[in-house]
Order: C-alpha cells, then sequence, then structure tokens
C-alpha cells in the first residue's frame, strides 16, 4: 500500500504578512501600533518642546505648595494654609458627594417615574410622560441656573430668624423661622442642617497627607458586615422555602440585623446632633449646605432621573406579557407581580444602559463650576490652575482622577450585572 507523501511547506516569503490570511492581522495590528507609539512620541516631543520655549518644566511639586483659597463646603478639614494638593482631596470629596447622591436620588426617582409611566390611570401616566419629556429636553446646565436662582434669591436672610425683645413683649413672630421640628433654616447664605457628632469618637490615624477617620470605617464596617449577615439569612429563607415549600418569617430578623449593630454602634460612640442657632449675624453650629450643591444635587437628579425612567420603562416592556399573566395567575397582586416577576427579569436589561447614566451623572458634577461649587473641577481646574499656571499638569490629573473614577463605577456595576444576569447550565 503505498502513503501519498506529505505536501511540501512553502518557505516563509515577505509577501506573506499582506497576502497570507495566517499573518496579515497580525501584521495589520504590529503596524497600527507602531503608528500609534510615533504619534505618541511625536506629541511628547511637542508638549516638551513648547514647555521648553516657555521656559516651563513638567513637575507636580506645586501641589504642596500653599494653597491660600478658602472653601466654604468642605467633609474634611481644610484651612487657606493647607497645600493645594489639600484642596484638590476636598473637591474629589465634593464631587463624589454630589455624584452618590446624585446616583441615589436619580435611581430612585426613575425607577418610580418609570413604573408610573406605565400605569393604567391616564391621568397619571400622561403627568409622569410630561416630566420626562420636559427634564430630559432642557440642558443640564439651564436646571442648575433654574434651581439655583430662585432658592438664592428667595429665601429670607438669617436676621429674619430673630426674635428681638420688643417682639416677643408685642407677641409677634419673627418673619422666618426653622422647619422640620426648629432644626433646620433655609437663608439666602444657605441651608443650615443639624450635624451628627459623637461624645466618645474613635480619633483617626495620619498618613502622609491623608488621614484615616476611624469612626467613619467603623461605621461603614458594621454596615457592611450586617449587609453580609442580611444576604446570609435571605439565603438560608430561600434553601429552607425551597426544600419545604414554606418559607420562614424573617422580616424581624433582617430589622435587627440590618438596624441593631449600627444602633448599638453610634450609642457606644455617643452620637447627638448639633442644631444650627442663630447669633449675633448669622447662623453657628450644623453644617451649611450651599445653594450651589443643593441646586447641582437637585438638577443632576431630575434630569437624570429623566432618562433613568426611559430606561426602566424599556426594560420592563421587555419583560413578555406572559410573565405578568402567569403572575395574575398565581393570585399575586400587580405590585407583587412588578417587584417579584418583572422587575428582577427587567434589571438584565436595564443595567447595562443605568450604568452611561451613572458615569454621565459622575461627570457633568463639572457643571457646578457654573454655580461656583468648588468639586475637582473649581479646585483643580480652577483656582489651583490659575493661581499656579500649571494647565498641563492639572488638566492631566483631572482626566486621570475623572476616568479612574468612571472606571471603578464600571467594574462595580458590571460585577452587580453579572450577579443578575441568566445563569447558563
Amino acid at each position: 500500500m503505498a502513503l501519498a507523501p506529505d505536501a511540501p511547506k512553502d518557505s516563509f516569503r515577505l509577501s506573506m504578512l499582506i497576502y497570507d490570511t495566517r499573518f496579515r492581522a497580525m501584521t495589520i495590528q504590529v503596524i497600527v501600533l507602531i503608528l500609534f507609539g510615533l504619534a505618541v512620541a511625536w506629541l511628547l516631543n511637542n508638549t516638551v518642546q513648547n514647555l521648553a520655549a516657555k521656559g516651563k518644566t513638567f513637575n507636580y511639586s506645586f501641589l504642596w505648595v500653599r494653597a491660600g483659597y478658602d472653601i466654604e463646603q468642605t467633609l474634611i478639614p481644610y484651612t487657606n494654609d493647607s497645600t493645594h494638593f489639600r484642596a484638590l482631596l476636598v473637591g474629589l470629596t465634593n464631587t463624589l458627594v454630589v455624584a452618590l447622591v446624585g446616583c441615589i436620588g436619580a435611581t430612585i426617582l426613575g425607577v418610580i417615574v418609570g413604573v408610573l409611566r406605565l400605569s393604567k390611570n391616564w391621568l397619571v401616566a400622561r403627568i409622569m410622560t410630561v416630566y420626562v419629556e420636559i427634564f430630559r429636553n432642557i440642558p443640564l446646565l439651564l436646571w442648575i441656573l433654574i434651581i439655583y436662582v430662585p432658592i438664592s434669591e428667595i429665601a429670607p436672610a438669617p436676621s429674619a430668624f430673630r426674635v428681638t425683645e420688643e417682639m416677643q413683649a408685642a407677641g409677634q413672630a419673627p418673619a422666618a423661622s426653622k422647619i422640620l421640628f426648629d432644626t433646620v433654616a433655609v437663608t439666602n447664605r444657605g441651608i443650615y442642617a443639624p450635624l451628627p457628632l459623637f461624645s466618645r469618637p474613635l480619633g483617626s490615624v495620619d498618613l502622609g497627607p491623608v488621614s484615616l477617620n476611624l469612626t467613619f470605617l467603623s461605621i461603614v464596617a458594621v454596615l457592611g458586615a450586617s449587609i453580609l449577615a442580611y444576604r446570609a439569612l435571605r439565603a438560608r429563607a430561600r434553601a429552607v422555602q425551597e426544600a419545604t415549600g414554606v418559607r420562614p418569617v424573617t422580616w424581624w430578623k433582617s430589622l435587627m440585623i440590618l438596624v441593631l449593630p449600627t444602633a448599638l454602634l453610634l450609642a457606644a460612640m455617643g452620637l447627638h446632633l448639633e442644631i444650627p442657632e442663630l447669633t449675633r449675624f448669622n447662623f453657628t453650629g450644623g453644617i451649611l449646605l450651599q445653594h450651589a450643591f443643593t441646586a447641582l444635587t437637585l438638577a443632576l437628579i431630575l434630569y437624570t432621573g429623566a432618562f433613568i425612567a426611559e430606561i426602566v420603562r424599556a426594560g420592563i416592556l421587555a419583560v413578555s406579557k406572559g410573565q405578568t399573566e402567569a403572575a395574575y395567575a398565581l393570585g399575586l397582586r400587580p405590585n407583587r407581580t412588578m417587584s417579584l416577576i418583572i422587575l428582577p427579569q427587567a434589571l438584565r436589561v436595564i443595567i447595562p444602559p443605568l450604568i452611561s447614566q451613572y458615569l454621565n451623572l459622575t461627570k457633568n458634577t463639572s457643571l457646578g463650576i457654573a454655580v461656583s461649587y468648588l468639586d475637582l473641577r473649581g479646585t483643580l481646574g480652577g483656582i489651583t490652575l490659575n493661581q499656579t499656571g500649571r494647565e498641563l499638569e492639572c488638566m492631566l490629573l483631572m482626566m486621570l482622577i475623572y476616568l479612574t473614577i468612571s472606571l471603578i463605577i464600571s467594574a462595580v456595576m458590571n460585577v452587580y450585572n453579572r450577579s443578575v444576569r441568566l445563569k447558563e447550565r
């Protein structure tokens, strides 16, 4: 029996890098990589030459120079004697606070409006439609200004809250009074709200330019442990239900797990509220929420909530109507059907575009510069940039910080997205 010899292998030729499909894709990628590297090298060389022509160098030593400007709303200790790096941290925390509050508020509002848009009540559905169409079709910057101007101009001055001896004798009430059980004062300078303080705080640990607040970290740790315990309790209840067909009562256990540990920790550290009090010229004590913060946060919530509402509505409509009909056939009420059947399935459609809205909201916090809200854009990309003249360094660092925040948000949301997607067997 004769065996056919193997076909002779062709020797490698340079033309194969282009005409042979085995090598063509790799060749194109190498060429593109080389061109990209050359473009980056040209850009860096051009930047260095232009800096040299202007007598400038590229360094970040200015971050450790005294800032010399005040920031009214801060979450960490700061004075005008602090460094530009400290001002950067203050601006970053202000950005993160607005982004966090905005994402939470916009999500709650968007889910409610998205569900109500599908309501069988004609009036409710049309009102929600009007809200969505108005807020998502007007630029966010205009909403920030529309909210900021009235609350700054209409709110009374702190002197309007004063009660003089003559007014007491005549039984007259002040022109303005505090709200929420006489704890919150809304003035033209800002909103003065109670400040939570601790009689026995755990202190902090200094790590050079930053410090770790042990009190805050302990609260976060206890909350995290409570959430993990709550999830374990739900998993156990689900397992019992699958094994016996009867779901054990867990609401009081869940309430104790989520509330009791944190409440005991706060009580042990002596939690109390510092109520703002009117002094000679202004309110002292408590925490001051600037109108810039209030306007920016409300505008972001209302604007982004309109987009999230449409995402939620689309996700609900993507679920087959047969799921609703099957739930009704089993005797489930509409609200239970929505919370147990429809929304869990709609999450698989909602989450991917929801990530983009979170990223947009976080980046849109930079519009706070229009109402003088000193976030990262106002500190590092505003006053620090103008004082130091380090335009390139400030812009590159600010871009890197925003990129890092966005990547972290995307990573966290993608982990959640993988946890709710369909598990293939």
